[in-house]
């Protein structure tokens, strides 16, 4: 074979190699209204910058009759590529090639990208669309998953690592997604849960679908597994590609700074008007973020679960922040423990990442009932408690309303190392509620009042005394544990300000091998 007919067989390889299983295969992906791998891996990454690895690679496995079918690359696609100029890895589950099912040398191509992600610090992204484990090769199938695990924990918390899931995940296949850093599913064609449902009903007698059994809506709003909820595939990778412009490409790194035409001292009229006057009406506080940050956007994470509290990237000045806020406008803002996990899984994030956190704090308190308390919100609200006291990015806290009991120290307060705490003139500082404050301190007086409108007019008159006490910041400002009550129209100025003094910030950890965040 002469070289002319050498580069000529590689031209035909490549070309069979990017067929995967083939065209009609290729047709029943797009059928379903999914893309392929490597449709997929085209949207995502910037023009002409994939460069694939290991696309001659084939199975070894000679059980069942396997050694007749053999595929290069194997079932899944794997390279490097840029995204807005930045390097990233990249694999994408091929389920034209055995379902998509993950055999050994498959898991070792995901195994390759993922420790040259590790050695040059660049995120790893992974499009899961896969039957599982491929039977026919037995343990060696789960080594592979395993091994991939291994790697997921390794890079935790050095490189962002990012899974979508466009098709089904299911077994063993969820856990790799479940240690990365965020979740993307895509509406009617994805599913994740650990095990389908044929074996639900031989063991529980349930009749579930594979939608309603681990579907992308039932994960975005009832278990939070997935952060994200895309419509189709191309708001799903539209999304990844955002998500990345927040983050640095590493923990050793800053994330990206972006030109900003949106003034800092951008006065916002509306925030000194938006608090009600009075303390039990709601509002949204996503209007509160959209006016402060630059140009009104703002990137939110978990949108559909755990509502009571708001958590997602914006940027002030250019510069990537991490926002919490309480969501007055669901459960009145209350804490419990889907918000409590929700918001300390991403403080971690930040904190991991080196993104500042701003902490917006509207919080009534922690949800009381037997629910919550035989489902552990001690130990989930304590998360939420660590996960504030351990990060140390600049991190700055504005009250804008209510911040009673465990939950004002929970919020990022002055005692759990919060650099710059700010309160609205609105803010009510309390160990509790007046009524609730009032039923405690005066309780035996007001059991002894016979008359009912003598009775109401001692507790309005105890109620009103205890509001002009603490329903204010300046008792907290006194103590210094409010470095400023600032006017709420100030509030980009202030933040902007906080995080500029708050650039070079170092906080130091006592020595130890890791923390023990209560799980």
């Amino acid at each position: 074979m002469n070289n002319q007919e050498k580069i000529k067989q590689l031209i035909d390889l490549r070309v069979e190699a990017k067929l995967g299983g083939g065209e009609k295969r290729i047709e029943a992906q797009h059928a379903k209204g999914k893309f392929t791998a490597r449709e997929r891996i085209a949207m995502l990454l910037d023009e002409g910058s994939f460069e694939e690895y290991d696309m001659f690679v084939k199975h070894r496995c000679d059980n069942f009759g396997m050694e007749k079918t053999k595929f290069m690359g194997d079932g899944v696609v794997t390279g490097q590529g840029t995204i807005d100029g930045r390097v990233v890895y990249v694999y994408a589950q091929d389920f034209t090639v055995f379902g998509g099912s993950l055999s050994e040398t498959y898991a070792q191509k995901i195994c390759k990208v993922m420790d040259m992600a590790m050695k040059v610090g660049a995120p790893i992204i992974g499009i899961n669309d896969s039957g599982g484990a491929r039977i026919q090769e037995g343990v060696t199938a789960l080594a592979g998953y395993a091994e991939i695990f291994e790697r997921n924990i390794m890079a935790s918390g050095v490189v962002p690592q990012i899974s979508a899931i466009f098709g089904p995940c299911a077994g063993g296949a969820v856990y790799s997604p479940a240690l990365t850093d965020f979740i993307i599913m895509s509406k009617n064609t994805s599913y994740m849960f650990v095990t389908g449902p044929k074996v639900v009903k031989t063991v529980t007698n349930e009749i579930v679908t594979d939608e309603q059994l681990g579907g992308a809506s039932v994960h975005g709003s009832k278990s939070g597994v997935t952060h994200f909820v895309a419509e189709d595939e191309e708001e799903g990778i539209l999304l990844i590609r955002k998500m990345l412009s927040y983050m640095p490409q590493n923990n050793l790194e800053d994330a990206p700074l972006v030109p900003c035409d949106d003034p800092i001292d951008r006065l916002e009229d509306s925030l000194n008007e938006i608090i009600p006057d009075n303390p039990n009406k709601p509002y949204d506080v996503k209007d509160v973020i959209h006016a402060i940050v630059d140009n009104n956007e703002f990137l939110e994470i978990h949108r559909n679960y755990a509502q009571n509290i708001v958590v997602g990237f914006a940027r002030f000045n250019g510069a990537s922040v991490g926002i919490v806020a309480n969501q007055p406008n669901y459960l009145a803002g209350v804490l419990d423990i889907n918000a409590s996990r929700k918001a300390a899984r991403f403080v971690r994030f930040c904190d991991a990442f080196n993104i500042p956190l701003v902490t917006l704090v509207d919080v009534p308190g922690f949800l009381p009932g037997t629910a919550q308390e035989y489902g552990g919100i001690i130990m989930h609200g304590a998360k939420l408690l660590f996960a504030y006291g351990e990060a140390t990015v600049p991190k700055v806290t504005v009250i804008l309303r209510k911040s009673y009991g465990g939950a004002y120290c929970v919020m990022s307060s002055k005692h759990l190392r919060g650099d710059i705490n700010y309160s609205w003139p609105t803010g009510e500082i309390a160990v509790m509620g007046p009524k609730g404050a009032i039923e405690v301190l005066k309780g035996k007086k007001i059991a002894e009042f016979t008359d009912e409108n003598e009775r109401n007019e001692y507790i309005a008159k105890a109620e009103e005394d205890y509001k002009e006490k603490f329903a204010n910041p300046y008792k907290a400002a006194e103590y210094g544990y409010i470095d400023d009550v600032i006017e709420p129209r100030n509030t980009r100025f202030r933040i902007i300000r906080a995080l500029q003094a708050l650039a070079t910030k170092k906080d130091v950890m006592p020595p130890k091998k890791h923390t023990n965040i209560p799980l």
